[in-house]
């Protein structure tokens, strides 16, 4: 993919921006937290950054400080909203070549099987995609949290 292509991290920040993201959590200072698709983790989310840049290390210090600082108040929420006990946090980009930070909350009743393991070993395949009917009462939690807390009150 050539780097002019908009990838679908472009079409989705330009689409929370036209507001017609149905996974949209919040509007934050670094950018946008969306509960991911497929939900492989329930409560699994994204945090995509506005403007969208190729990596962390496109971001000038104080960007870059924001939106580790969004991931880190992200986490505390789902923490908070989801009864967490930990959040793995994950920035690869490799197979989507523009920034984006993986949120995954971890709880006490996960299969034994997949405890210690890493979100990836998940079947994301067998996860359900994203769907109002379904996801609808998680994604209102998370929205309802989101602007509870002073940390990710929207900046518009």
């Amino acid at each position: 993919m050539s780097d002019a292509l908009p990838t679908a991290i472009h079409r989705r920040v330009a689409a929370l921006r036209a507001g017609g993201e149905p996974t949209a959590i919040a509007r934050l200072a670094s950018g946008w937290l969306v509960l991911g698709d497929p939900q492989v983790i329930s409560g699994y989310c994204l945090l995509l950054p506005d403007p969208v840049v190729a990596d962390l290390n496109a971001l000038a210090r104080a960007p870059r400080a924001a939106f580790l600082a969004d991931m880190a108040a992200a986490g505390d929420l789902l923490r908070e909203v989801l009864g967490a006990s930990r959040i793995n946090y994950a920035i690869y980009g490799n197979l989507e070549p523009a920034l984006h930070a993986h949120l995954f909350p971890r709880r006490g009743d996960e299969p034994a099987a997949l405890v210690t393991a890493q979100p990836w070993a998940w079947d994301w395949s067998a996860a359900p995609r994203f769907d109002v009917g379904l996801h609808g009462p998680l994604l209102a939690r998370l929205q309802a949290g989101a602007a509870a807390r002073l940390a990710l009150r929207p900046r518009d």
